[in-house]
Formats: C-alpha cells, sequence, structure tokens
C-alpha cells in the first residue's frame, strides 16, 4: 500500500516543495485515496484488528498526524498523512492535525498554515487541531511529578558531556555526577529554571532511566533545556521547553490516540 502511495504521489507531483502556483487544480484533491484500495493487509492493520478483536480501544480508533512546524512537507510527510488519515477512515475513527511545536527556534506561522494547506490539498481533514504547545502547564507538571518521584534530576553537564558520558551501543555509559542529585534539590532547581535564573545551556532536566541500557536513546535522556526564544504561539511565556521525545507521547496520551503511526 505504501508503494503505490509514493508512486501515485509521484504522478500527482511532491507537496510542499513545490511552488503552489505549479499544484493541480483543486479537483485532483483527495484523487490519492479515491484511487488506492489496499489489496491485501499488512502489519499495521494487522495490530489494530487485534486490537479491536480484544475490545481495545473501547472508544474506537483514533490517530493523528504530528509535524513539527520548522519546514514545508516533503513525500516522507506525504505517506504519513495517507496512512495515519486513511487508517481512521477506514476504522470509522478519527484523525487529529497536532502540531509538535516544541522548538521556537526554529518554528514559523508560515510553516503551520503551509502545512495545514497541504493536509487539505491531499482531500483530508482533521478531527482536531492541537498543538504540543496546548500542553506546555502539563507536561511541566509531568515533569515536577518525575522529578518527586526520583525519576527525573537537573543536570548541571555541559551538553558535550552528557553525550560523551552515554557512551557507545557495545559499551555502558556513564552516570552523571548529578545523577545522584535529591529530588528535592533539582525540583528546586527545575522551577529555578522556569523562573529564567540561569542562562542558556547552564542546565537540563533529565530522565533517570538506565545508564547501561543497549538502547542509547533510554540512557537518561533530556527531558528539557533552558531556550530563550519567543514561540509562535505562546511568546515569552516560558524560557525552558521540553524535548520532543518527551512531548510527544505524553501528548499523544492527552488525546487519546489509540496508534501512534
Amino acid at each position: 500500500t505504501i508503494k503505490r502511495i509514493c508512486y501515485n504521489f509521484g504522478d500527482l507531483h511532491t507537496t510542499a516543495a513545490r511552488s503552489r502556483h505549479s499544484r493541480p487544480e483543486a479537483d485532483n484533491r483527495g484523487r490519492i485515496m479515491a484511487d488506492i484500495q489496499p489489496s491485501s493487509r499488512d502489519f499495521i492493520r494487522d495490530i489494530i484488528d487485534a486490537d479491536l478483536a480484544r475490545g481495545l480501544p473501547a472508544h474506537g480508533v483514533a490517530t493523528r498526524f504530528p509535524p513539527e512546524p520548522n519546514g514545508y512537507l516533503h513525500i516522507g510527510h506525504a505517506k504519513s498523512i495517507c496512512l495515519n488519515f486513511g487508517i481512521a477512515r477506514e476504522y470509522g475513527g478519527t484523525c487529529n492535525l497536532r502540531f509538535d511545536d516544541t522548538n521556537p527556534t526554529k518554528e514559523e506561522v508560515e510553516y503551520v498554515e503551509s502545512i495545514m494547506e497541504d493536509v487539505r490539498w491531499l482531500g483530508f481533514s482533521w478531527d482536531g487541531l492541537y498543538y504540543a504547545s496546548d500542553y506546555f502547564e502539563q507536561l511541566y507538571r509531568w515533569a515536577e511529578f518525575l522529578i518527586e518521584k526520583g525519576l527525573a534530576y537537573v543536570d548541571d553537564s555541559p551538553a558535550e558531556e552528557i553525550s560523551r558520558m552515554r557512551g557507545a551501543p557495545a559499551m555502558p555509559g556513564t552516570p552523571s555526577p548529578y545523577r545522584e542529585r535529591p529530588p528535592r534539590e533539582s525540583l528546586d532547581l527545575f522551577r529555578r529554571m522556569r523562573a529564567g535564573e540561569f542562562p542558556d545551556g547552564s542546565r537540563v532536566l533529565r530522565a533517570r532511566i538506565d545508564m547501561a541500557s543497549p538502547n542509547l536513546n533510554m540512557r537518561d535522556p533530556v527531558l528539557y533545556r533552558i531556550r530563550r526564544a519567543t514561540h509562535h504561539r505562546t511568546g515569552d511565556d516560558w524560557c525552558i521547553y521540553p524535548m520532543y521525545d518527551f512531548a510527544h507521547g505524553q501528548s499523544d496520551a492527552i488525546e487519546g490516540i489509540t496508534h501512534s503511526i
């Protein structure tokens, strides 16, 4: 199915990479989905079918297309759009459009508007329009909860040192000297990070997971960093921002997404 999607997109032209003036006329919108009928099942639909057979989820299938508004869409995004919106359509479910806007230095309203236009041009409409920034306060509260439970800590190490301490796939990482920082101290520092007391890059909040994990991404990943930049929606309300990997899954949970594709 995905291969057929790619071939059809080759016929229709790539979406955002081309000038607005070179696009096909509006009556071509949605043609791709009308032309594509799955000829066989695939592992994604097999998983969803199995979930539904077990009575999960009770409220129906819910997917989302979650781009970062830091550039124009390309063919890979087009596949994701068709997959997420197409799955929701096929199963009578819902699909949200959520902008994962956690990096204000690279995101612009221009990209938000362009992405919305591209989704409509492909013949889809979203059931809910959301932004990760809608959840900044909730994400912050969850970060405080992790600190209180001893599952996150404030690290004063420079970014280069944090990267070095993660180690290599065949070698365990080195724990940060701040890994055993008491939760009370980390919580105080984290609140002061939010208050703007420290310069950019001086401290981060890290999850306390497993520095010997074979998956480098699980070796105490950074959850929050200090970044003084004006956000396209929240302005200058925040000087700390959640990392994409932290915000993404929690945003799915908030929206009740059943299948993160």
